[in-house]
């Protein structure tokens, strides 16, 4: 009669395979593994083992065996699987890789697995594995731009500067507006979202018209200046201008960031400045809207009210945009700006050097 490997844990392994067991971190393996040797150590049999942890009696034989060989580092990674080797792919896995990076088809934009299977005569499950090991997604993209604005480090010394030690007896905002903000009604109401289903909303829309978020975000206390209007020329500009200086306290200076927009500098603009001296500009680099802090804020009213509301007028858009702000207002969070004027550099530096290497297509 075959009798069962008998477990002996000190308090050391009985308290590391406890947490292994309760963790809702650890790897489901890893779990039952440790249950069942903690199991075995009280002295329950295999097949009633098996039974309650949800395997089969030799499994639970297996890690109790290897168990008692090894202690807990026997039964924390699998051992080496036996099986033929994918000889014919490790041939073809650097040809695959190079080709997918260096190459692109004649008639598209980019690979899929059955187009550089069928340029290099092989399976395309052949490609998808070498590709899924080597963590290539060539049907995506990701964006972006690096600044050439001839005055980048100086106007990102000076608003960066701006965020990590603002002046005393001043405020600093970051300030601009979202254009073209479309009322959009839904043609047919979407259904709700319920267990095992997202909600819905048609991709057919009708159009209501359009309004112009100007915003401003005082980097101290992440309090929103805001109001709509109906175009962005550089008479609204001025008149967005005029409600922050009534909204805030006349006694301080105000620091505006704000990008290179036309209208930002408009003669008459620039004139109304001259007569208000509290105020004074600063312009990111062009091609550099991550360095305005208000495009966050852009963003965020994008996704949570904006993007997905049916709005059958401008008002009823207008209204819903001001309630938004009312509540992110009631509750307000400081903006912290972390990163460095030299470790910005440093990236810039990286990309312009990258992109000198590319050949112009």
């Amino acid at each position: 009669m075959r009798v069962a490997t008998v477990i002996t844990l000190t308090d050391q392994d009985r308290k590391t395979l406890e947490g292994w067991a309760r963790g809702r971190s650890t790897p489901a393996r890893l779990v039952q593994r440790a249950k069942i040797v903690l199991l075995a150590a009280d002295g329950q049999e295999n097949i009633d083992i098996a039974s309650e942890v949800g395997t089969d009696r030799q499994t639970v034989g297996r890690w109790r065996v290897r168990f008692a060989r090894e202690g807990v580092d026997g039964i924390i990674k699998d051992r080496p699987r036996g099986g033929r080797k994918p000889t014919k792919r490790d041939e073809l896995n650097a040809k695959i890789i190079r080709v997918t990076t260096q190459e692109k088809p004649e008639n598209a934009t980019h690979w899929t697995t059955r187009t550089l299977a069928a340029k290099l005569h092989i399976d395309h499950t052949m490609v998808y594995r070498v590709w899924q090991a080597a963590g290539l997604k060539p049907h995506l993209v990701r964006t972006f731009k690096v600044s050439n604005d001839p005055l980048f480090i100086e106007k990102l010394r000076d608003v960066v500067g701006l965020y990590l030690n603002p002046p005393a007896r001043a405020l600093v905002l970051s300030a601009d507006e979202k254009s073209q903000v479309q009322a959009l009604d839904r043609t047919q109401p979407g259904l709700p979202m319920k267990k095992g289903r997202a909600g819905t909303m048609t991709h057919d829309y009708k159009r209501n018209g359009t309004t112009t978020l100007f915003a401003a975000m005082e980097v101290a206390e992440g309090r929103i200046i805001s109001t709509c209007m109906d175009r962005h020329r550089h008479q609204e500009w001025i008149k967005f201008l005029k409600l922050i200086d009534s909204k805030t306290p006349g006694d301080l200076d105000l620091h505006i960031i704000a990008d290179n927009y036309a209208a930002h500098k408009h003669p008459r603009v620039l004139s109304w400045l001259k007569r208000h001296p509290r105020f004074h500009m600063h312009f990111i680099p062009t091609s550099s809207s991550w360095l305005n802090i208000v495009e966050r804020f852009f963003r965020e009213i994008t996704d949570k009210r904006i993007r997905r509301g049916s709005f059958d007028s401008v008002g009823v858009l207008v209204d819903a945009i001001t309630k938004f702000i009312e509540a992110h207002n009631a509750d307000p969070r400081p903006f912290i700006w972390t990163a460095g004027v030299d470790d910005i550099l440093d990236k810039v530096r990286r990309a312009h050097a990258v992109l000198n290497k590319v050949p112009s297509a």
